[in-house]
């Protein structure tokens, strides 16, 4: 099955306002980069065809794969001089490179690679800034079983940690402070199962989550996949910071057997 990952962002806040021009996929986690921890956990799953919509810093993306050395995330003998892997994490990915604009909406990027989409019965999708360890086969199923759907999205709690106010009949007085992670809420998390008859809605000058996708979800189209373990994105320096923080430690929640 086929994976198409947004990787055009500018990343603005991950940049705080600095000259850093490496692309927000390419941040590092670890000694690897964001996109790399993405791919990899659907290569666990045995999905390794990838189509990387490219956008701002597409050089540091291409030049990645282009110049990867294995023996940086992978174990190795050195015999006689000569290199021999003991695993290896890229070599059996197959990676379609394809430029979809600087500044193209999600709905123009997925309208981009529309054609090396074809004759797939479902695809999956993702932002490659967001790590998860969610049980992708059962999402499949789930969404196997309800055949109208057409796009399915994680659905996670809200991660900020501001608090919301109550507020009672006069407008000033604080009734109670809860916490926004502890409300009935759920937040896109990504992590997309997508049918092909997704294209018959995409209009290129909308964005799908503000335009398509409540489309979608009046006609009964859109589905949820709620889930409540590990998903954290790396939408801030603070946010890829935790992630960092976590792989140096060890506890690693997102990481599947074989990543290092």
């Amino acid at each position: 099955m086929k994976v198409v990952l947004f990787c055009g962002g500018y990343g603005m806040r991950m940049r705080g306002g600095s000259e850093d021009r490496i692309p927000k996929p390419m941040q590092l986690v670890g000694p690897m980069p964001l996109l790399w921890h993405v791919m990899s956990y659907y290569a666990h799953h045995g999905h390794t065809e990838f189509v990387l919509c490219l956008g701002y810093g597409a050089e540091h993306i291409t030049r990645f794969f282009l110049e990867h050395n294995e023996t940086t995330s992978n174990d190795f003998v050195l015999r006689r001089g000569e290199v021999e892997l003991t695993s290896t994490d890229i070599s059996d990915w197959t990676i379609h490179f394809v430029h979809t604009g600087l500044e193209s909406t999600l709905n123009q990027r997925l309208l981009a690679v529309r054609d090396l989409l074809a004759g797939e019965e479902l695809f999956l999708a993702n932002y490659a800034d967001v790590l998860c360890n969610a049980p992708l086969e059962p999402m499949l199923e789930r969404f196997a079983a309800h055949p109208d759907a057409l796009l399915s999205m994680l659905a996670v709690p809200p991660q900020q940690s501001f608090h919301v106010l109550g507020v009672g009949e006069d407008g000033t007085t604080v009734t109670d402070v809860t916490p926004v992670s502890q409300m009935p809420l759920r937040e896109n998390g990504g992590y997309l199962i997508m049918r092909p008859g997704i294209f018959d809605w995409l209009r290129p000058e909308e964005d799908m989550m503000e335009d398509t996708c409540p489309r979608l979800a009046e006609r009964g189209l859109l589905m949820a996949q709620p889930y409540d373990g590990f998903w954290k994105p790396a939408d801030t320096f603070k946010e890829r910071a935790e992630l960092d923080r976590l792989w140096s430690s060890g506890e690693r929640p997102w990481a599947l057997p074989g990543q290092r």
